[in-house]
């Protein structure tokens, strides 16, 4: 028999590994038009100290090298990071959006960066993310609430960042605060309701953050101010929806079928609470008057439209981008510590009532 030769295993030839791309330096682009690195960063950094027709020559280089600003070095360099932490509860929460888009802008035209944590509503979470962002070195935080965990408060004691606290009544903030009084808006919807002629008036709460307790607490000031019985109250510690409102509706209607209102603590639940109404016929206002918390866009778009106590969201996100760039500016004496503003809030009566 013919022998022939073992047949021997190829492997086919590994990748030849990329070099990594060179990170383009001020020396490139100032080597590139033959001008100093001084020349080059005041172009880009202090463009009034260079002539029009330098700065657009180093911008059009660095765009043509692909070069970006080094921000660590620069944050080494000015002590600032230019970063700034917003802290929120809730992604999906048009509140918190409305409150972010408030912010950006005119932090976005200093110069500063906003970064954005999601909490869950978890004081632990909250802690763990002020850890994080307090350790990359942000200049600020903003923070929704008034409840932090003892290591956060700590945390930032001892970081000297410049904090707002937003959204709710903070009398003796860690810093500064801008929002309004939760309570008061509470009772203002159910002394509205009152003053309608409603005597069995019912309070449907979700979440149960400290925000909606504030609003409970203004539910039971009105009763107890007019006499009224706080018997009506159903809680959960559920996530709020439109869905959970209709449950709750149903389940507070066959509790205490006698009730003629309904204060719902956001405009979620009381859609839901409307929608299950119109499912059963059950004539709002005539029937049972229903009233919401923060005056989202959607309760002018049902019908009838939803009553809601109107929050001030962007107006709360600006006021709190002007504190923090006045703080950092320097601007002390506008700013103190302890420093509290209420931007108050409105009543939407719609046709719920």
């Amino acid at each position: 028999m013919p022998s022939f030769p073992a047949a021997r295993a190829t492997m086919p030839p590994l990748p030849s590994k990329s070099p990594r791309l060179k990170r383009v330096t001020l020396a490139d682009i100032a080597a590139r038009l033959g001008v100093t690195k001084v020349t080059v960063s005041r172009a880009l950094n202090q463009p009034e100290k260079v002539s029009d027709v330098m700065r657009e020559r180093v911008r059009e280089c660095a765009h043509e090298l692909g070069y970006m600003p080094n921000r660590q070095a620069g944050s080494l360099a000015s002590g600032r990071s230019q970063l700034i932490a917003l802290l929120i509860p809730s992604l999906s929460n048009a509140v918190f959006s409305e409150l972010h888009r408030g912010l950006e802008a005119p932090l976005a035209a200093r110069g500063y960066q906003l970064l954005i944590g999601h909490t869950g509503y978890s004081m632990e979470e909250e802690e763990r993310l002020i850890e994080t962002w307090l350790s990359f070195g942000v200049d600020g935080l903003v923070l929704c609430g008034s409840r932090h965990s003892k290591r956060a408060i700590e945390m930032i004691a001892r970081s000297g960042c410049a904090v707002v606290e937003c959204m709710e009544k903070r009398e003796a903030p860690l810093d500064m605060a801008v929002g309004l009084d939760q309570h008061a808006a509470g009772r203002a919807m159910t002394e509205a309701m009152i003053t309608r002629g409603h005597q069995r008036i019912g309070l449907m709460a979700a979440r149960m953050d400290q925000r909606v307790e504030q609003r409970l607490g203004g539910w039971q000031s009105a009763l107890e101010a007019a006499g009224l019985t706080q018997d009506y109250l159903m809680t959960t510690t559920a996530p709020s929806s439109v869905q959970l409102g209709s449950e709750l509706l149903a389940e507070m209607l066959q509790r205490w079928p006698e009730l003629d209102a309904i204060f719902c603590c956001n405009d979620d639940l009381a859609a839901g609470a409307l929608f299950e109404c119109q499912r059963r016929h059950i004539a709002v206002p005539a029937d049972i008057a229903l009233a919401g918390f923060n005056g989202l866009e959607m309760t002018r778009s049902t019908c009838p439209p939803l009553a809601s106590v109107v929050t001030p969201r962007r107006d709360i996100g600006a006021r709190a981008a002007a504190l923090m760039l006045a703080r950092l500016e320097g601007d002390t004496d506008a700013t103190p510590s302890g420093h509290w503003e209420d931007l108050g809030f409105s009543l939407q009566t719609g046709g719920s009532l």
